[in-house]
């Protein structure tokens, strides 16, 4: 708001200057007819914001009569602030020189003449600094204006950053959802399929039918937000509270399949190694329950000098599958989890019916734990 009568002020203090310029020119040359030159030129100073080119040509007659420069200087100081032709600026210095010299030389026989060279000098050098202003204060603007688009850039670089972390907590927070919130609704589905089978009484079994039915429904619903949630896979820190191996024994007591744990992994591997241990015995437990009703199942953790493998082996169903929603989030997960610690996932069908999954880690890069 302070800018805009600044600029007023400004305006009508050239316009003063000029006016005063050209009425001290007229009285000290005694020639009253300079006047119209130099009403030309306060004129076309009015419109030089929207018309800089035009109205320094018409502030030149007033240089050349009665002599009045500051017009030409102002609208000079304008084109130069508006263009960047070299070009164009040199010719209108060269006009503006040549018009500051012309009332000067007074009709000088010899252009060698010593007073019409110093007018030449004093001349270019008087054209030369309302140019050179004109593209400083350019710059100044263009450095500006590309100082606030950097701000602009910085700023929208923030913002992507900040979705990125918020993605990564999303795939994060899906995958965690997947591999818990999975495993014990599958657990439910599971017992109340068996108990449906198990039991004569009617209303157990209506019972146990509202729970696999709201089982398979909530699993259905965990799919859907987990579509939602998940967003490109990228490392991300892990949540806590966190399982390790020796909650094992319990994750295996609680999955309600025949199966049975071989081997040990070494000691002290970093929380990582064990989360994506348990993880993956986990979402190994959760598709024998979901795809391989009545299964049996065989765990086998074992190690040498160089890598980590759990193999997880289970056999032909032999109860009728349950068709429970999958979307296959839990193998993706654990491809992740295997590829962010340097390892690989293998899954696959068995030639007599089974099914397994072996996740192969290098312990040279995964390292343990330093106590």
């Amino acid at each position: 708001m302070s800018s805009r009568p600044s600029s007023r002020f400004v305006d009508a203090a050239v316009l003063a200057v000029v006016v005063a310029e050209g009425v001290l020119t007229t009285i000290a040359e005694d020639e009253p007819h300079g006047l119209v030159t130099i009403a030309i030129a306060v004129l076309a100073l009015l419109l030089r914001e929207r018309r800089p080119l035009p109205a320094f040509l018409a502030t030149l007659p007033a240089v050349l009569f009665p002599g009045t420069i500051v017009p030409a200087i102002v609208a000079l100081y304008v084109v130069s602030s508006r263009y960047r032709d070299s070009r164009l600026l040199a010719g209108c210095g060269l006009l503006a020189a040549a018009g500051f010299v012309f009332p000067m030389s007074e009709f000088a026989p010899s252009i060698w003449d010593f007073h019409t060279l110093l007018g030449v000098i004093y001349s270019t050098m008087t054209a030369l600094a309302p140019i050179l202003l004109g593209q400083f204060l350019q710059s100044r603007r263009e450095l500006a204006l590309r100082l606030e688009e950097v701000k602009e850039a910085r700023e929208h670089e923030r913002r992507l950053d900040a979705e990125a972390i918020l993605a990564r907590e999303r795939n994060q927070l899906a995958r965690e959802m997947h591999d818990v919130v999975s495993h014990q609704v599958s657990l439910i589905a599971v017992q109340a399929s068996a108990l449906m089978v198990s039991t004569r009484d009617p209303n157990a079994k209506q019972a146990a039918g509202n729970v696999r039915q709201l089982s398979v429904n909530t699993l259905d619903e965990l799919r859907h937000m987990v579509n939602l949630l998940r967003a490109s896979g990228t490392p991300a820190t892990e949540l806590t509270p966190q399982p390790t191996l020796t909650d094992l024994e319990r994750l295996i007591g609680n999955s309600a399949i025949d199966a049975r744990l071989v081997g040990t992994a070494p000691e002290g591997l970093e929380p990582p190694v064990q989360r994506a241990i348990y993880r993956t015995i986990q979402e190994a437990l959760t598709n024998v329950r979901k795809h391989a009703p009545g299964a049996s199942a065989s765990i086998e953790i074992s190690h040498d000098d160089t890598d980590l493998t759990v193999t997880v082996t289970n056999t032909r169903p032999t109860r009728p599958n349950l068709a429970l929603p999958s979307a296959q989030h839990g193998l993706v997960g654990l491809q992740e989890r295997a590829t962010l610690l340097g390892g690989k996932l293998h899954t696959g069908p068995m030639p007599d019916g089974g099914f397994q999954l072996r996740l192969r880690l290098p312990l040279t890069a995964v390292g343990t734990a330093h106590g």
